[in-house]
């Protein structure tokens, strides 16, 4: 980046998000364009609308020690595969949760291809960004990995100290719950930090067909640099969400909960899902042409949002007889 700082706004991307999205969707309306990149936004994760809670029916029946005494001899007969049961059922909820990070991976290169060439595609990007998908979720996956890692020692600390009070007894109240106040404190910014990297990771790894750890390292250097940009884009992020979330809602209520369904409630709600990776797009690209994804190419009917309307510039006073003649 040459030259001195760029002037970053928040609102003035979220509003050219706004006329990309009745671009990319509205104008004009196209059913099939709809439907395909809809199915581009389930894969990046936008699974529904909103998810609704329905209370479970099996705790209203009450128990009797007759019933007990029944079920008891016949658990008794599987209780040595209960074990291997419990531990082939935890396998298959990691290889299914592996399959869905996987799936959203490669379906954020996919969504972002939609919207950035403004095409309704699905094969080709799925071919085209392999490789970048496959390391984005491999970096996920180590991710992951090294998030189980801090919580199993931070988890630890805690043990070690409450099994250190209770042998000695010289630790206070106030210093254990100024330690577990720091420790959440503690994961909620490194949580927010991590988050805040990959979402901006995927459009640096889109334009530059790099791998995940250089894409991480350049967008984390990015946010220390400009923390303040970034932070309001956090703020502004949430009211986002929060509205997004109260939208839901209310569609899912008048759509009889239909929008909770997966995918079909990813078609209906599409609208809000484009609009806001839009504007993810557009606030990193106010940083730079190494950070614009539209550098290269830029669809024609996005020339009017993207590219800045020249000012008029004031023609020079002429003397009062060349204005006569």
């Amino acid at each position: 980046m040459n030259g001195g700082r760029p002037k970053i706004e928040i609102f003035k991307p979220f509003g050219e998000a706004f006329e990309l999205t009745k671009k990319i969707l509205f104008q004009p309306f196209d059913l099939t364009k709809w439907l395909v990149i809809g199915f581009a936004a389930f894969l990046s994760g936008h699974f529904a609308g909103v998810g609704l809670n329905f209370p479970s029916p099996f705790g209203n029946f009450p128990s009797h020690r007759a019933n007990q005494n029944v079920i008891s001899p016949y658990l008794e007969q599987w209780k040595p595969w209960l074990q291997v049961g419990i531990v082939v059922f935890a396998v298959l909820v990691f290889i299914f949760i592996v399959l869905l990070a996987w799936l959203k991976a490669r379906g954020n290169f996919i969504f972002t291809d939609c919207i950035v060439r403004n095409r309704a595609a699905i094969v080709e990007p799925w071919r085209e960004y392999r490789k970048d998908g496959n390391s984005y979720f491999l970096f996920l996956l180590a991710l992951m990995f090294a998030a189980l890692v801090l919580v199993a020692l931070m988890l630890g600390t805690l043990i070690a100290l409450g099994w250190l009070k209770y042998r000695t007894g010289e630790m206070g109240s106030i210093t254990s719950i100024g330690l577990i106040v720091f420790l959440f404190v503690f994961w909620i910014s490194i949580v927010i930090f991590v988050s805040v990297v990959t979402y901006f990771m995927v459009p640096v790894m889109y334009l530059r067909r790099c791998r995940a750890l250089e894409a991480f390292r350049d967008i984390s250097r990015l946010i220390l640099h400009n923390l303040g940009s970034f932070v309001l884009f956090c703020l502004f992020g949430i009211v986002l969400v929060l509205a997004v979330l109260m939208i839901g809602a209310i569609v899912t209520c008048m759509t009889c909960c239909l929008a909770a369904l997966p995918y079909i409630g990813t078609v209906i709600l599409l609208p809000l899902f484009v609009c806001l990776r839009g504007f993810g797009l557009l606030f990193l690209r106010q940083f730079g042409p190494d950070y614009d994804v539209w550098a290269s190419f830029m669809p024609t009917e996005f020339l009017p949002v993207l590219l800045p309307t020249p000012e008029p510039q004031d023609l020079p006073s002429l003397p009062s007889d060349e204005r006569n003649e």
